[in-house]
C-alpha cells in the first residue's frame, strides 16, 4: 500500500506535540506571573482616596498610635474606620479651612460617611480576625508594611493564601511582645530565638494550616 504522508509529517506531528506542550507551559507560567503582578494584588499601587489621608504625617510626623483611629482593632475582627468626628476633633482648629479637607467637613455636617476605598479588601470567602492578630502577638506592620512612610496608602503584601499560609505554617517567626505590637520602629531582630520560643508558648502559637481556619 502507498504510503499516505510524506515522512515529514513525523517531523510535524512531533514538533505541534513539544509546540503544544511548551505553548501550555508557557500560558501557565504567564497566568501565574499575572496574578502575582502588582496589576492584579495591588502591591505598591497607592489607592486614590476621598482626601488624601497621609499615615507618615500622622503616624511619623505627629506620632499618633494605630488604635487612635482603628479602635477597635483589639476586640474585633475588623480594624474599624473612625467617624469623621474623629477627624473633626483634631481638624476643626487644624487646617480648618483647607480645601482638600472639604470632604471632612461636609461628611461632619451632612452626617453622612465618608466613603473610603478600602486597601486591604480580602474576598468575602476569607475569614480574617484582627484582635485574635493582636493577641498572639503580630503586629500591623508585619501584615500592613511600614504605614509610617506612605504618603499616601497602598498594599504592602499580596494576601495571597502562600502568603497567609507561609505565617500560618510557622507564626513564631514573625511573633512580637504584646507591648509592641502598634511600634511602627519595631524589627525582626528585636527578638532572638530564645525570646521567639518564650512568646510562642506564652501566647499559645502553633502552626494553623487546615482550610476552615479561614475558610468558614
Amino acid at each position: 500500500m502507498a504510503q499516505i504522508f510524506h515522512p515529514s509529517f513525523n517531523t510535524l506531528s512531533k514538533v505541534t506535540i513539544f509546540g503544544a506542550v511548551f505553548f501550555l507551559g508557557a500560558s501557565l507560567w504567564a497566568w501565574d506571573t499575572l496574578l502575582r503582578s502588582s496589576y492584579n494584588t495591588q502591591v505598591d499601587v497607592a489607592r486614590e482616596q476621598p482626601v488624601p489621608f497621609s499615615h507618615k504625617h500622622h503616624v511619623q510626623g505627629l506620632g499618633l498610635d494605630c488604635r487612635f483611629c482603628h479602635g477597635s482593632v483589639e476586640t474585633s475582627s475588623f480594624a474599624g474606620i473612625p467617624p469623621t468626628k474623629t477627624c473633626m476633633g483634631c481638624h476643626s482648629l487644624v487646617w480648618k479651612d483647607a480645601p482638600m479637607l472639604e470632604p471632612v467637613r461636609a461628611s461632619y455636617r451632612d452626617d453622612t460617611p465618608i466613603e473610603w476605598i478600602r486597601v486591604h479588601d480580602l474576598p468575602d470567602f476569607a475569614y480574617f480576625d484582627h484582635s485574635i492578630h493582636v493577641a498572639k502577638g503580630i503586629g500591623c506592620t508585619t501584615c500592613h508594611g511600614q504605614v509610617d512612610q506612605m504618603p499616601l496608602t497602598w498594599r504592602s503584601e499580596t494576601l495571597n493564601m502562600d502568603w497567609c499560609l507561609e505565617c500560618h505554617r510557622d507564626p513564631a517567626a514573625n511573633v512580637r511582645r504584646r507591648e509592641d505590637v502598634f511600634s511602627v520602629d519595631w524589627r525582626p531582630e528585636d527578638v532572638d530565638a530564645e525570646l521567639r520560643a518564650e512568646l510562642a508558648t506564652k501566647y499559645a502559637l502553633k502552626s494553623m494550616t487546615d482550610c476552615s481556619v479561614c475558610h468558614r
